[in-house]
């Protein structure tokens, strides 16, 4: 037998202690430990219509159900408050009964969308629910016009940028290559800020099949935010060029500590950099690297010279708008809740695109609503590239995003003439599910005709 040390100790005392001491010494059993419930609360919110989508002048009802693992919570107390996409509105309390609670949304008298969110408190903690009723969102508009040299605008910029070599740097990444795969990061000559005349550099993650042939591309441009990228080894893996850019002038393949202290300190709001200036602003520099990028894809030896698309969610997505519509040669793009769609919406009291730079979350005027960056907005506004798209695209967002409103993603979608489709996660946020990223990377299969 093998003792512990506490075992030890404890034959001892058996051992010296008399018999009649241990038949004496109670034995006091160890109470069984309680248990407690750790429930899944949700608040849930759903439209009186399956479909979530209304005819103008058509009332809409939502019924919310307060539930924890399932089951109703009796006597729950809600706030909540129904109002246009993303302005503010009056709030109201309630008390849910275990059937669900009934919310009069009323109506829109335009087309446009109206969201009812709905908050609980349990334990302690706060839960909120949403659902956004739309309103012939087919119909929607955009406030945004269009200034009568943009076309002279971009095309200036566009001779700039082609008077740049291309320059590339490639830098084989041997830990990052695979049997199939070659990974490299890419350096290349781009525009820089019109103020200086200087050109920099655009950085990225370029993936391409070992094997001999010829491939399509693709461009997969960044949402908002400094980071690093991996680039996508299994897209190329199926047979695709594919580079993966960064948009701030910087290498994208340092440590994560370099993107986190540039976030929050020199590239903080980068969005709102020199935005009262339409030729120094900070996204004249980042479309025209998108282009710059495809310069690149459509120089290697093994691009099959047709297929060139163009990829990326938020403000990926809205650069995946800017690089289609400014750049004849991409044959396809797929495009998630796009931002910076209708931002001079807000300036008639309806939802605009991220990073909202006319309205305050309170509904006021943002102190950036000054003349010269309303026009500056005119020249970079996603809208007015959407309506130049000329290459079929894949298209998607959730009614719930209050990051990329429906409302501003809908007024860009509307003025498309080219092919296209939709596919619509309603009660999605600003986030991504497995089904939305599957139909997306089918989309993309087939229209590079990959299986």
């Amino acid at each position: 037998m093998r003792f512990t040390p506490w075992s030890r100790v404890l034959a001892v005392l058996l051992a010296v202690m008399p018999p009649a001491m241990i038949a004496a010494t109670p034995i006091t059993p160890v109470p069984p430990q309680a248990n407690f419930r750790v429930a899944t609360v949700q608040v849930r919110v759903v439209p009186d219509h399956g479909d979530w989508t209304y005819r103008v002048g058509e009332p809409v009802k939502f019924k919310v159900a307060v539930v924890a693992d399932n089951v109703a919570i009796e006597g729950a107390s809600i706030t909540y408050k129904v109002a246009p996409d993303m302005m503010p509105g009056a709030e109201k309390t309630a008390t849910v009964p275990l059937d669900g609670f009934v919310i009069d949304g009323g109506t829109m008298k335009e087309p446009g969308f109206l969201r009812c969110v709905v908050t609980t408190e349990v334990a302690g903690k706060t839960y909120k629910g949403i659902a956004t009723a739309a309103f012939e969102p087919e119909k929607i508009q955009p406030y945004q016009t269009e200034p009568e040299d943009f076309d002279a605008f971009w095309k200036k910029g566009r001779e700039e940028l082609a008077k740049i070599p291309v320059e590339p740097i490639l830098t084989l990444l041997p830990d990052q290559c695979t049997d199939t795969v070659n990974v490299y990061h890419v350096g290349l000559r781009t525009i820089g800020p019109n103020w200086t005349k200087v050109p920099a550099r655009v950085f990225g993650i370029l993936c391409e099949p070992k094997a001999p042939g010829k491939y399509p591309a693709v461009l997969k441009v960044p949402g908002a935010g400094v980071r690093p990228y991996p680039g996508d080894k299994g897209l190329a893996a199926r047979g695709v060029i594919t580079l993966e850019i960064g948009i701030h002038g910087i290498p994208v393949n340092m440590p994560e500590s370099v993107y986190d202290a540039l976030q929050s300190a020199a590239l903080l709001g980068y969005w709102n950099f020199n935005f009262d200036d339409k030729e120094n602003f900070y996204y004249r520099r980042v479309y025209l690297s998108c282009v710059r990028a495809n310069d690149f894809l459509t120089s290697r030896e093994n691009w099959d010279g047709k297929n060139l698309l163009v990829m990326g969610a938020s403000q990926g997505g809205q650069l995946s708008l800017v690089t289609a519509g400014l750049d004849e040669r991409v044959t396809g793009l797929a495009a998630t809740h796009p931002a910076f769609c209708d931002v001079a919406a807000e300036l008639h009291g309806r939802a605009g695109g991220w990073p909202h730079p006319f309205m305050n979350p309170d509904g006021t005027k943002s102190i950036h609503a000054t003349p010269a960056k309303i026009e500056t907005a005119r020249y970079y506004d996603a809208v007015n590239f959407a309506k130049r798209i000329k290459a079929p695209g894949f298209y998607n967002w959730g009614y719930n995003d209050d990051v990329t409103p429906p409302t501003s993603t809908y007024a860009a979608y509307n003025v498309i003439r080219a092919p296209k489709t939709l596919a619509l996660t309603l009660e999605l946020g600003h986030q991504y599910t497995p089904e939305q990223w599957e139909a997306i990377n089918d989309w993309v299969l087939k229209a590079l005709a990959l299986k």
